[in-house]
C-alpha cells in the first residue's frame, strides 16, 4: 500500500489507539484507607505491674487510677479470670518506634514510586500518540500527496491491539508488559517514518522529520 491511502489507514488506527489510551489513563476511584488497629493496653507506670482483660480498650497512666484498679482486683468477686496474665505492659513513649507501623511507610513509598513511574510512562505514550497523529495529518499527509512513499499500516494495527489489551487490564504485570510493548511499537512506527522520509528527493521532508524526532525524544525521555 502506498501514498496517502496507507497513511490514512495508519492514522485511523492510531487515533483509535489514542482514544483507548486516554480511557485507560483515566484515574481510578480513590480507595478507602485501611482502618488502624487499636492496641489494648492497661498500665500503671512504665515499670510497675499491670493487668488487662480481653474485650476492654483503655490506657491507664495516672497513679490514682492504677491504685483504684489494684484495689478492685483485691476486692471479693474481682479476681482475674482463668487464663488471664499480668505483666509489664508499659506504654511506649512518643519517641519509641512501633514495630507494627515500621513496615507500612516503606511499602507505601515503593508502591507510590512504582505507580508514579507507570503513570509517567503512560502520559508520555498518550502525548506522543496524540502528537504523531497531528503531525501526520497536518505535515506528512500533504507531503505524501506530492511524493508518495511505500507505507504499511501493520505496525499501527498492532499498536491499536496492544492498547486495547491495556484497557481491559489496567493494572498488574500484564498491564506493565503491554505498556512496554506499546512504547516499543510506537517507537518503531516513528523510526520507520523518519527513515522513509530520508529518501525524499528534496528538503521538503526536513520539517516533518524534525517533528518526528522530537516526538521520539519525548517518548523515550526518562
Amino acid at each position: 500500500m502506498a501514498g496517502p491511502a496507507a497513511l490514512l489507514v495508519s492514522i485511523r488506527h492510531q487515533a483509535g489507539a489514542l482514544c483507548t489510551l486516554r480511557a485507560a489513563a483515566a484515574p481510578h476511584p480513590p480507595c478507602s484507607p485501611p482502618q488502624p488497629s487499636h492496641t489494648q493496653t492497661f498500665s500503671a507506670s512504665r515499670s510497675g505491674p499491670a493487668w488487662h482483660s480481653l474485650g476492654e480498650e483503655a490506657e491507664v497512666s495516672e497513679p490514682g487510677v492504677a491504685q483504684e484498679l489494684k484495689e478492685e482486683r483485691k476486692a471479693p468477686g474481682k479476681c482475674p479470670k482463668e487464663g488471664e496474665e499480668s505483666g509489664d505492659l508499659s506504654p511506649l513513649s512518643p519517641g519509641d518506634p512501633r514495630p507494627e507501623r515500621l513496615a507500612q511507610p516503606g511499602l507505601a513509598r515503593r508502591e507510590t514510586l512504582r505507580e508514579t513511574a507507570l503513570r509517567s510512562k503512560m502520559s508520555r505514550l498518550v502525548e506522543a500518540t496524540s502528537r504523531l497523529v497531528q503531525v501526520e495529518q497536518t505535515l506528512l499527509l500533504p507531503l505524501l500527496q506530492q511524493h508518495p512513499l511505500s507505507l504499511h499500516p501493520k505496525d499501527s494495527i498492532e499498536f491499536r491491539n496492544i492498547c486495547s489489551r491495556m484497557a481491559l487490564q489496567r493494572e498488574g504485570q500484564q498491564f506493565e508488559r503491554d505498556l512496554h510493548e506499546a512504547h516499543q511499537c510506537l517507537k518503531t512506527i516513528i523510526e520507520k517514518l523518519i527513515y522513509s522520509l530520508a529518501v525524499f528527493p528534496s528538503d521538503s521532508y526536513i520539517p516533518v522529520q524534525s517533528a518526528l524526532r522530537q516526538i521520539l525524544q519525548n517518548l523515550l525521555a526518562m
